[in-house]
């Protein structure tokens, strides 16, 4: 069989910040990078770990947003680059300010990007690995067995939904 290049997919990013000034500032340089912002998420509370608290303070919120610009899956790595840049330009005394979860999303499927290696993700490039986080089957999202406990939670099943149903609006229009 003749490999096929894949088609283009839904990138999103995952924000987690303590203030609300520094998510607008980190929203702002991540549309300058990659595109206009087609979806921003309602504010979840993130306590269901207190992993951050020590770097970024307390309480931390979360808030996905979605870009209009199709990617390449292929272009995940270096869009992982970008985002840890972006965290860099905004860290105080060495510490982050927020923490910025690239990813994408296809027709199946959320993969997210990380800079740290275990058993279940796959090796990309330029040091950053694909984390299967979900996976989309009979109309809703379901967690694989290693997501993090907030994904596993359900509490972004209707935000993963919207942005699903924005994505399959582009890609039909895209094919007309």
């Amino acid at each position: 069989m003749k490999p096929e290049e894949p088609g283009p997919v839904k990138l999103l990013v995952g924000l987690l910040y303590t203030d609300p000034d520094l998510f607008e500032r980190a929203h702002e340089q991540l549309a300058e990078r990659f595109s206009k912002i087609d979806y921003k998420s309602p504010q979840f509370s993130f306590d269901i770990s207190d992993y951050y608290k020590e770097e970024m303070g307390w309480p931390i919120f979360r808030k996905f947003i979605s870009f209009d610009q199709l990617i390449n899956p292929g272009d995940l790595a270096k869009i992982k680059i970008a985002t840890n840049e972006i965290e860099t330009h905004l860290a105080k005394d060495g510490k982050r300010t927020v923490n910025l979860d690239a990813g994408y999303m296809d027709f199946n499927k959320v993969i997210l990007a990380s800079a740290k290696f275990d058993a279940q993700k796959i090796y990309l490039d330029l040091g950053i690995y694909a984390d299967p986080t979900l996976w989309y089957e009979k109309g809703a999202f379901k967690a694989y067995p290693h997501a993090f406990p907030d994904f596993k939670s359900g509490a972004y099943d209707a935000t993963f939904l919207h942005i699903r149903s924005l994505y399959k609006s582009q890609r039909s229009k895209n094919a007309a």
